[in-house]
This record gives C-alpha cells, sequence and structure tokens, in this order.
C-alpha cells in the first residue's frame, strides 16, 4: 500500500461555497493530500475551502472542469510529486469513504485507472431518476460499441489512476467533454482499467448544479468527433 502523501485528492469547484465545506470536512479526514481548483468562481468558494488544510488553485476565470482537473493534476504530479491521484467531485454526490476503494487495485499494480460506478451490484445511486438511469444506461452501451470499452458507468467524476497514467492524458477539452476525453484515452493508449462499485447520492443541490443526464449521450458523441480528426 502506498503512503498517504503519495495520493492527491483533485477537487474541482466552480462556484461551490455552499457545498464545499461538507465536501471537504469529509475528504481532509482522510489522510491524503487535497487540492481544490477553485475555476474562477464568483462566490466565496475559495474562502470556505482555505477554512480546511488543502491546496487552493484559481483560474482567473472559468474554463470549464476538464481545465480545472488538469490544472489539478499538474500540480499534484509536479509540485506535490504524487503517485497516485482521485478526482472528486464538488457537489456533495461522492463519498469520501469510496477514495480507498478506488486506489486498492492501483495499490497492488494491477491497473492504470481506476473508475467509480454507481450501477454495479454493490454500487448505489440514491435519488436518480428512472430517465436518468436510462439515459445512463444506454451511454455506457454505446460507449462500449464506440470504444469497445466495457464500462456500466460512463458520467462518474470519481475515478483514480497513477501519475504516470495521469501524465499521458494531457487533457485539452476544457469542458465537459474531458470526460469523453478520457474514455477515448483508455481505448487509445490500452490502458489497464476496472470499474468498481461507488455510491452516488442525488440531491436537489447536486441536480440543479450538476449536467443534464443527456450528457452522458454526449460523450458517446465527442468520442466519434475525437476519433475523427
Amino acid at each position: 500500500m502506498s503512503q498517504p502523501s503519495e495520493v492527491c485528492v483533485v477537487v474541482p469547484a466552480f462556484n461551490e461555497g455552499r457545498m464545499i465545506g461538507r465536501v471537504l470536512l469529509d475528504v481532509t479526514a482522510l489522510p491524503y493530500q487535497v487540492v481544490v481548483v477553485d475555476d474562477g468562481s464568483s462566490d466565496d468558494t475559495t474562502a470556505q475551502a482555505l477554512a480546511f488544510p488543502v491546496t487552493v488553485l484559481r483560474h482567473v476565470c472559468n474554463l470549464g472542469q476538464g481545465a480545472a482537473l488538469q490544472t489539478g493534476i499538474n500540480f499534484a504530479c509536479r509540485q506535490l510529486q504524487a503517485k497516485f491521484l482521485v478526482t472528486f467531485d464538488a457537489d456533495g454526490q461522492h463519498r469520501a469513504v469510496d477514495i480507498e476503494r478506488l486506489l486498492q487495485p492501483l495499490h497492488r499494480g494491477e491497473y492504470d485507472i481506476v473508475l467509480g460506478s454507481r450501477f454495479l451490484p454493490e454500487g448505489s445511486a440514491t435519488g436518480i431518476s428512472w430517465g436518468r438511469r436510462v439515459i445512463l444506461r444506454l451511454g455506457a452501451i454505446l460507449t462500449r460499441i464506440v470504444t469497445g470499452l466495457a464500462l456500466t458507468d460512463t458520467h462518474n467524476g470519481l475515478r483514480a489512476l497513477t501519475a504516470e497514467t495521469a501524465s499521458k492524458l494531457q487533457l485539452t477539452e476544457n469542458g465537459m467533454a474531458h470526460a469523453s476525453e478520457i474514455l477515448s484515452a483508455i481505448a487509445r493508449l490500452r490502458l489497464r482499467y476496472c470499474e468498481v462499485p461507488v455510491a452516488v447520492t442525488y440531491t436537489g443541490y447536486s441536480l440543479a448544479k450538476g449536467q443534464s443526464g443527456l450528457n452522458s449521450l454526449n460523450i458517446v458523441w465527442d468520442m466519434i468527433r475525437m476519433k475523427l480528426r
């Protein structure tokens, strides 16, 4: 098992002042380094985050979640010299206790990247609507057709990867298309990947902040677009 200092949790955040404190209260209870990337928020996201033992990076303007993740990944690898990275959403949908479950396959050296899935037998999606569930399932089927990746969940921001893998990704899609870019890279680079069950909890706040379920289908379109470049 890796040393705690070798693990960095990267939390991209945009106008999450109402929720970031609750998220960091749980994440910072774990023995890992935490980097919050404030993606040009106009609220008190940075001030709320600075109340915790984390590193806060800030974009002057809003660039999108993909850009925020890349900023956090670069800092974690170059400045903190992290060996393993975890990406974790700031809207309260994820559970900090699932982080170690994601890291275990990496500790064993079996995989390059581990993806969280709410649809595996031990996973859960509390508060999800029937329509969103169907769209997310359809997105997984279409992703398999396009990339050959056998995934059950293609639109989950909870993932873990080695620093070596992160250096190969080099995200160029600033917005939500970064999720498509990661999946395309897994297929293109033939990275060793697996899914582990995690819990995702939908609340009124996260649904208002989050992306439409239709974006899971946009992931497939993005992958096709990238493949045709």
